[in-house]
């Protein structure tokens, strides 16, 4: 099958999840299914690796193959990454998978499929209040965001919802890799390590690459 005939297929199931996704409806919902990434806080990523993994199941393996420590999203003929994105941002950069297990996929498999749900983001939580309801339900502030304080570091505004516009269908090869570049390669973790690598997606230089998409 080739990328385009599993793109529609994919697509065809994809049409049918939730358009509108609220903060705390999409947390509650993956908390109660004990959906492992439901504490993070970039929650519309994760919803939509969890509908993805709740309605392709059937047509797909979930999750996909590992490479070390990196696991893909799902697998159907390649390895497969599920990504969120808001469009009413400046930025049209997106972090994908592990540069090194990106490269390794693409070497087993020719290529390797990213399935991108854009959409309208809602941030409008400047008294914080979302972000305080998802520190209460988690119990308390995370390690990350106990640093952040410690640093003195600027504290982003949460996503409360998210509106979808586009699912768009990407193939990774290693082409795409040459052309977008990666991300975090000076970065390090708090501890001193140094941070692996990621496969950096510039929307603007993929036209060849988005080979499918469904509008909403």
């Amino acid at each position: 099958m080739t990328f385009l005939k599993s793109s529609k297929a994919i697509g065809k199931i994809l049409k049918k999840i939730p358009k509108k996704w609220d903060g705390r409806k999409s947390i509650l919902e993956m908390k109660k299914a004990k959906f492992p990434h439901w504490k993070q806080m970039e929650w519309s990523g994760f919803y939509f690796q969890f509908l993805c993994g709740k309605y392709l199941r059937n047509i797909m393996s979930i999750p996909g193959p590992k490479y070390n420590k990196v696991e893909f999203d799902g697998f159907k003929q390649i390895p497969w990454d599920f990504k969120a994105h808001a469009m009413n941002t400046s930025s049209h950069q997106v972090i994908v998978n592990d540069s090194e297990a990106t490269a390794n996929a693409i070497k087993d498999c020719g290529q390797v499929g990213l399935i991108l749900a854009i959409g309208k983001v809602l941030y409008n939580d400047e008294d914080r209040t979302f972000q305080k309801w998802h520190e209460k339900l988690k119990g308390g502030k995370s390690k990350y965001e106990l640093e952040r304080i410690k640093r003195g570091a600027w504290s982003r505004l949460r996503k409360v919802s998210f509106k979808l516009q586009q699912i768009s269908f990407i193939r990774i090869t290693d082409d795409t890799l040459i052309k977008c570049g990666s991300f975090q390669t000076d970065f390090r973790n708090s501890n001193g390590r140094p941070r692996r690598a990621k496969v950096l997606i510039d929307l603007e230089k993929v036209d060849k690459e988005l080979l499918y998409y469904i509008n909403f």
